[in-house]
């Protein structure tokens, strides 16, 4: 299905490139299910975006624990295969696995118990929002186990090399739900008309149609797959040896989390309109930062494979072209959220305004897009040596820092702006701060090879 790459030697720019474009159609493949939901769902109104963007915190918080193996099976299968150790992947490969489920119905069962509690805590209002977030909820909670596995899978694809498989299969998945997703909201044809229930119930079908083709290629991909028995003892060792290399990044992705569910409330003092700006906002920003989040990907695994090989100057040269190319993306993602704003925003919604709050919010995040590309793509490289605290410190850091900022920047004349702003400025200093600490650790480990 997909064509694997020895990323320790070859022309470096083309490696990168033939690893991180499959990457960057995964990412969007991922991100296009939340994008599709939400184009289908804002047809029926801004009451429903608002009901699915609020549980849209919720998967985004169930990704950090998602990072966790995901990170693990990554980098450990990455600087195996560098090192030409595939008993070794393996066992990545299963520990991952055995990691990614147990979380997925801990998480899912924690969801649904307590769902009321969590969907209250945005203080909705209105009966009717409340009900259909908690109805998504409860229904995309049964389908985790697909949600957290299929990331799994994508990692030890990538990095072994073969970013081809989970493109293809991520797309298989996204193009199931883009036919059941009006199918099922708007009740065309047989099918009644869920709206919000709808949704939920395309996303879960869809990625378990994802999770049973992941199994069916495993199967046949014996040399890293071969041997595997998810139902053996998991080896403690190795579970420490991934979590110590997914919990910072973890940690992080639920600090950020958590900090956007505050946000989330601080918002809801303007209304529910805001919020479903702020979600239908993030998901077009989500452009830019999903295709920072393939070179993420790719870089890592390039650097995992490179570091394993012991490549010290291949790892260096490596970094300073993927950055190269993510500073042109994330300056064309600035002019495109800047000058496209009313473009981009009319496609999601067309309450005049809704798209006026929109166009405000792209413009001033637009400001921040080639330093979180920068961030991304940096903290990718980190994981391919296997530190993943540096990237987790930055993080947590500046966007604890968001809370305060945006309590202080929206009482002033700002108002809801000053959210957007501190959400704009905590990035830039991230990319700044992420990107020295990075070159300072390379030259470090040139100076001690």
């Amino acid at each position: 299905m997909g064509k694997t790459y020895n990323l320790t030697d070859g022309n470096i720019t083309k490696t990168l490139f033939r690893l991180a474009l499959p990457i960057m159609g995964t990412s969007f493949a991922e991100m296009a299910y939340s994008l599709i939901d939400m184009i289908w769902v804002g047809k029926i109104g801004t009451e429903a975006v608002a009901a699915v963007g609020t549980v849209g915190f919720f998967t985004w918080l169930a990704n950090a624990f998602i990072l966790i193996p995901k990170i693990g099976a990554g980098v450990g299968v990455a600087q195996s295969a560098g090192q030409k150790d595939m008993e070794e992947a393996k066992k990545y490969i299963k520990h991952s696995l055995q990691m990614a489920v147990c979380l997925a119905l801990i998480y899912g069962f924690i969801m649904i118990v307590f769902r009321k509690g969590l969907i209250g805590f945005f203080n909705l209002g209105e009966a009717r929002i409340i009900k259909s977030a908690i109805d998504y909820l409860v229904i995309v909670s049964c389908g985790f186990i697909f949600y957290f596995i299929n990331p799994v899978f994508t990692a030890v694809f990538n990095g072994y090399g073969d970013s081809q498989t989970p493109f293809i299969i991520n797309t298989i998945g996204l193009i199931a739900n883009v036919i059941l997703d009006p199918l099922l909201i708007l009740g065309i044809g047989p099918f009644p008309r869920l709206e919000v229930i709808g949704a939920a119930l395309a996303t879960v079908i869809s990625q378990g149609i994802a999770t049973l083709i992941f199994i069916i290629k495993a199967r046949k991909t014996i040399v890293i797959f071969s041997g595997i028995h998810l139902f053996k003892k998991p080896d403690l060792t190795h579970v420490k040896m991934i979590a110590n290399m997914g919990l910072p990044t973890a940690l992080q992705s639920g600090l950020f989390s958590t900090i956007g569910m505050v946000l989330a409330r601080i918002i809801a003092q303007w209304g529910a309109t805001p919020i479903a700006v702020q979600k239908i906002g993030s998901q077009i920003e989500a452009i830019s930062w999903m295709t920072a989040g393939g070179f993420q990907s790719a870089m890592s695994a390039f650097v995992g494979q490179n570091y394993g090989a012991k490549k010290w100057e291949r790892v260096k040269k490596g970094y300073f072209t993927g950055m190269t190319i993510v500073s042109v993306i994330g300056i064309f993602a600035t002019a495109l959220l800047f000058f496209g704003a009313r473009l981009l925003f009319s496609v999601f919604i067309k309450e005049e305004e809704a798209i006026r709050l929109g166009i405000q919010y792209l413009k001033i995040l637009g400001f921040s897009q080639l330093f979180m590309c920068i961030e991304i793509t940096t903290a990718g490289a980190f994981y391919g040596i296997g530190k993943t605290i540096p990237p987790s410190i930055t993080g947590i850091i500046l966007n604890v820092l968001r809370i305060p900022g945006a309590l202080i920047l929206s009482s002033t004349s700002l108002g809801l702006d000053g959210i957007w702003w501190a959400i704009s400025v905590s990035s830039i200093f991230k990319g700044i701060v992420l990107t020295v600490w990075y070159i300072i650790v390379l030259k470090k480990q040139f100076i001690y090879r």
